[in-house]
């Protein structure tokens, strides 16, 4: 397994860690939320609003089910979780990371969350949802870092450093 993918709840840094663990590691470097919105022809916000959750889903499922890497750090969408197909696959072909992120870090980090594109269940807050990942991202992940006070250098290096283990 020569990948690395990082999931875990918005706002908790999967794209910018994903990029300095990339360079770290001399891997190359995907952020699946950028390939869905190119097939889709449209941000994630958009793609949410006029087509909902459920297509939403459907589409992320396929992206994921569809990447095909070596040496690449693969930096999901929060949402990624939900999609079973999508998560058995990065299983196969990676290490899977698990961003941990207090409750409140992320609020602090997410704010508007209206304007963001996430994947929210029906009559669902922040909160609800937070709790409703955490367990699944534990249940799929290999490995978890707690992404507490460190520098994004700092955090990148450390996850470096439990992948060579």
């Amino acid at each position: 397994m020569n990948n690395v993918t990082l999931i875990g709840m918005p706002g908790c840094g999967k794209s910018t860690l994903g990029v300095l663990l990339a360079k770290a590691m001399l891997y190359q470097f995907v952020d699946t939320d950028l390939l869905i919105q190119e097939k889709a022809g449209a941000p994630l916000r958009q793609i949410l609003c006029e087509q909902g959750g459920d297509a939403f889903s459907v589409l992320e499922n396929q992206v994921i089910s569809s990447l095909c890497t070596d040496k690449t750090v693969i930096a999901t969408g929060g949402s990624a979780v939900y999609c079973e197909e999508a998560m058995r696959h990065l299983k196969q072909m990676s290490r899977v990371v698990y961003i941990h992120i207090s409750y409140e870090e992320m609020e602090r980090r997410v704010g508007d969350y209206s304007s963001r594109g996430i994947v929210l269940r029906e009559g669902m807050n922040l909160r609800g949802m937070y709790e409703e990942r955490l367990p699944l991202y534990r249940a799929a992940a290999d490995m978890e870092f707690t992404w507490k006070e460190q520098s994004a250098y700092e955090a990148a290096a450390q996850i470096a450093k439990l992948l060579r283990i």
